[in-house]
């Protein structure tokens, strides 16, 4: 516990040199508060509106989480289908990435058109911004399956679908892991952005109503908000990764 207290202290002590060179300009550079609010402004501002701000997460978190949700079970069902068919590989992987070239901009208003003003269009975006790069994670980790491991089984009689679960998958799991900390960074952004584009209630309408207010200190207390929540969010991919993978907790503890 101690080391890694001190592994996440540099951290917290850069934070909070930012806050307080933050706090520091904001008192004395003589600057409006309707520019640039302090730190400490945005704290009371984020704690005297905290049942609106509350009222407006839940929404933001509950298409946040459901459209990851559907982004993992996509990733990990395509890459399965591509990693056991190599001409489906080449067919629908171009596909991918072209939805990766898609401007959310212009996407997300026509979303909302076809599916209107409910949960159902958040979630579709969230999963759209988040799936690929778990599936390429997926397929890059399939394919580093040391080839002996699969010989052996294979030299055992082991189906591909045993050889699969046995040797692939495992080894794929780093990579994903890894892909998913990259997702899951992009899911809260994903869902405040696909509210801006059509929703009654969620962080996204809360920083635009804020805005149009001209209110940036309520601004920022959305922002500070939708940011606790990637790094909870992050934090919880850390977690996973730390219990599905007992063998890559005994390898750093050897190292150490």
């Amino acid at each position: 516990m101690r080391a890694k207290l001190e592994r996440g202290l540099p951290a917290l002590i850069s934070i909070a040199l930012l806050f307080l060179a933050w706090e520091a300009y904001a008192r004395l550079s003589g600057i409006s508060p309707t520019a640039l609010p302090a730190p400490s402004r945005v704290l009371a501002e984020a704690w005297q509106y905290r049942q609106a701000l509350a009222d407006n997460t839940l929404p933001t978190l509950m298409a946040t989480l459901m459209g990851f949700a559907l982004s993992l079970v996509a990733a990990f069902v395509l890459s399965v289908a591509v990693d056991f068919s190599e001409p489906l590989r080449r067919a629908l992987f171009p596909i991918f990435i072209i939805s990766q070239t898609l401007p959310l901009v212009a996407i997300a208003p026509l979303v909302v058109l076809w599916f209107g003003f409910g949960l159902v269009p958040k979630i579709l975006l969230v999963a759209l911004v988040t799936f690929f790069p778990m599936l390429v994670a997926l397929t890059q980790g399939y394919a580093s399956t040391e080839e002996e491991i699969e010989q052996l089984l294979a030299s055992m009689a082991a189906p591909k679908w045993r050889r699969f679960l046995l040797a692939r998958l495992p080894s794929a799991l780093p990579y994903f892991f890894a892909g998913l900390r990259i997702s899951i960074t992009y899911a809260v952004v994903g869902a405040i952005f696909a509210e801006y584009a059509g929703a009654a209630k969620g962080l996204g309408i809360y920083i635009l109503s804020a805005k149009n207010n001209f209110r940036p200190d309520l601004v920022l207390a959305g922002v500070m908000v939708s940011s606790v929540l990637t790094l909870l969010l992050f934090g919880l991919s850390l977690l996973a990764a730390y219990l599905v993978m007992p063998w890559s907790r005994a390898t750093k503890e050897r190292k150490r």
